[in-house]
């Protein structure tokens, strides 16, 4: 993103690169040795492979501790290969790649939001606020809310974005909730950098997540 629509200029960029990468990587071996070759934050190095969910794609997405509580939208690929985003007038919601796991299931699900657009503050406009231990709650079409906690938060340049860290396959049910951030560039319309938000899943609100293989 952080291309001009209707005449208007963006600052929403969301460059997500790496749908491509789906599946490549660690190839389902999150061991702690494979985490420290990605670098990376040192939390994700040894996550336990803990429960899971059967898949169900998510419906919303709340996080209490900085006042989000949005509806979620289905994102696909690009023709060139990277993640779509929600589309202008939308920044409301979050969007979930839906060729990926779904949030609750065993994998890396990704979940979008734009930080901003010409109205001002969007859906993820405060998730660098966001610290490890803190909550994320995705209500899932199946009425299910999978509880996860934030284990690390990132912010890199987006022409080192970490695809294999973010969509890499993984044992455990993971979480990754992306937005963009950093300083503005006026000539490319877009922020520079993006906050990536790490995540696992540690229950199901209202009773404990069920084990699935």
């Amino acid at each position: 993103m952080g291309e001009p629509n209707r005449g208007y200029v963006l600052a929403v960029g969301l460059a997500v690169l790496g749908a491509l990468a789906m599946g490549q990587g660690m190839r389902g071996d999150d061991e702690p040795r494979r985490y420290r070759d990605l670098g990376g934050p040192r939390a994700l190095w040894s996550i336990p492979d803990g429960e899971a969910l059967p898949f169900s794609p998510p419906a919303r997405v709340t996080i209490p501790g900085i006042e989000v509580d949005a509806p979620t939208m289905r994102l696909g690929q690009r023709d060139d290969g990277t993640v779509d985003v929600p589309p202008f007038g939308r920044a409301e919601q979050a969007g979930w790649y839906e060729h990926g796991p779904a949030p609750g299931a065993r994998g890396s699900a990704v979940v979008l939001g734009h930080y901003d657009d010409t109205g001002g503050p969007a859906v993820f406009y405060r998730l660098r606020e966001l610290k490890p231990g803190a909550r994320v709650k995705i209500t899932r079409k199946d009425r299910r809310v999978a509880v996860f906690t934030v284990d690390a938060v990132e912010r890199v340049p987006k022409f080192e974005f970490p695809r294999t860290r973010v969509y890499g396959d993984v044992r455990y049910a993971g979480l990754r909730l992306v937005t963009c951030g950093g300083p503005y560039d006026r000539a490319d319309r877009s922020y520079r950098d993006n906050v990536i938000v790490y995540a696992h899943l540690t229950g199901e609100e209202g009773r404990p997540a069920q084990a699935r293989p």
